[in-house]
Parts: structure tokens; sequence; C-alpha cells
């Protein structure tokens, strides 16, 4: 009798941890530790998800206004293409194509071609354009006149210091009829010893371009580019008079020669010469910044 009842005592032992096993295996057929679509995981179908796609990130160098608000603008749809976008603000702007060129950043968004055109050579940079974005018409700005007509002979007029925009500002004055440069000029380079006519006897003030807005009190007036312009919170409209919309002096973006072929700058341009681009910079910036696309 004593043997039956150890008989009967075992076997239900037996059963009972036959069925905690069952439990224990019907929990992680649930998916106890197998997250739903995890990438390279399989699924509760026996599917194989596919990998998510990696995140790349570049760095772009930029002047702050126009440039890298544009940037900022553009940030969330490449972020949904898989680019996360570091936009690089330095002090000196004169530092960004060094900068490209000794690998800190992927691209620069600053300069116009006739700029580029003037340094790479010299500083032996092996750049490429990969897109142009806008241009910021150059203009002519005073804190004493209301025309061109009240210049007086002799004036003082500031004008950029860097070859390629010492040229762009004598072009505009040519073009207004104040002065006439000298036959013969092949490049985007002059500077006022360049000046053939000079009817006013106007006086040159070559000063960095950053200075200029707060030289303006003692010039009678000074030839600024539109970013310095709204950085130094002066309103463009004032303008005496400035280029017209067909200036070859559109901001582009440069890359390390090779680079244009990257998946992620073709992402880049495609996102900055995109319709939401140009009407964001029709909006915010008037006639400041007009698209180049």
């Amino acid at each position: 009798m004593k043997r039956n009842r150890l008989a009967i005592w075992y076997a239900l032992m037996l059963s009972g941890g036959l069925l905690l096993a069952g439990c224990g295996s019907g929990n992680e057929a649930a998916g106890g530790g197998q997250p739903a679509n995890a990438a390279g995981q399989t699924d509760s179908a026996g599917q194989t998800a596919a990998p998510e796609p990696k995140e790349v990130t570049i760095k772009v160098g930029a002047a702050p206004v126009p440039h890298a608000e544009i940037l900022e603008f553009v940030k969330p749809k490449l972020k949904e293409q898989g680019v996360n976008l570091e936009v690089v603000v330095l002090d000196d702007e004169g530092q960004l194509n060094p900068a490209l060129h000794d690998k800190q950043i992927d691209a620069n968004y600053f300069q116009h071609v006739p700029y580029l055109d003037s340094v790479k050579t010299e500083k032996g940079y092996d750049f490429a354009v990969t897109t142009k974005v806008h241009v910021e018409p150059i203009g002519f700005y005073s804190d004493k006149w209301k025309t061109k007509d009240d210049l007086k002979e002799g004036a003082k007029i500031g004008i950029p210091n860097n070859p390629s925009n010492e040229f762009r500002a004598l072009t505009l004055l040519q073009e207004q009829g104040l002065i006439k440069l000298r036959d013969g000029l092949t490049t985007y380079e002059a500077t006022p010893k360049d000046i053939a006519e000079n009817p006013k006897k106007l006086q040159f003030v070559e000063a960095e371009a950053a200075t200029l807005p707060r030289a303006l009190p003692d010039l009678d007036g000074a030839v600024i580019n539109t970013n310095v312009v709204l950085e130094a919170k002066i309103d463009p409209n004032s303008a005496l008079f400035r280029e017209g919309g067909n200036s070859p002096y559109a901001n582009v973006v440069v890359v390390r020669k090779g680079d244009e072929n990257r998946d992620e700058i073709k992402k880049l341009d495609a996102a900055l010469t995109s319709p939401d681009v140009k009407k964001f910079i029709q909006d915010k910036y008037g006639v400041a910044v007009v698209p180049a696309f």
C-alpha cells in the first residue's frame, strides 16, 4: 500500500514539472526576448526585418546669414533621408576654405565662384562646386546721402578689400556711371589702380568687408555685401543702388574634388535647391537674397 502511494506521488510531481515547462515555452513564443521588428531580428512571422539605414553625418561650414539659416531650414528634411547635418559657423569666414582643405568639414557654403577662383590657385585648393543656391546683390549704402547724384567731388567711398569683391564693387560703380575701369580686364580682379576714368575724383577706402557698416559715419558711402548688411541689422531696402538679378556672383556649395558624388552631398544639394527653400528665401529675405535656381 505504501509503495502504491509513493508511485502516485511521483506521477503527480512529474505531471507538474511538465506543465511548468510548457508554460515557460509559451512565454518565449510570445516574444519575451525578441523585440518586434528589431533590425536584423526574426519577427513573430519568422521573417527577418530589413536593417535600418545607417545615419550619415556631414559637417558644412557656413556664414551666419543667410547661409547658416538656410542650412538650418533643410536640416529636418535631410534627417528624414538619413543625413545628420551639422552646421559649422566660424568667426572668420576666411577659415572656411582651409577647414575644408584640412578635412575639418565636408563642405562649405559661403562664397561665390569668382572669390573661390581668386584663392584656390594661390592656396592650391583642389575643390569642386556642386550647386549654386542664392545671390546676395551687393549694394551701395550711405548715412549721408539719398541718391548717387548727391555724391560730391572727392567723396570717400568704402569698398571691400578682397580682390573679387573689390572688382565687383568697382563694376557696380561703373554700371552707375561713377567711374570707368580700364579695358582688358580678363579676370574677376581689380583695384582702384585699374580705374581709367573718375570724373568725380572719388577717393576709395579699401577695408575688410565686415568693417564697412561701422565705417559708414566716416564715409560718403560704401559698397557692402548683403550678408554683411544683414548681420549689421541694416535694412537692405535702404541701398541707394544694387546689382541686377543676373549677377554671376551666386553663392555655391563647395567640396573637396571627388566628394561631389557622395550620396549625402547630392541629398544636400537637392534639399538646398528645392521649391521649399526658394519660398523660404523669398519670404524671409525679400530683395536682400535672391534664389539662383
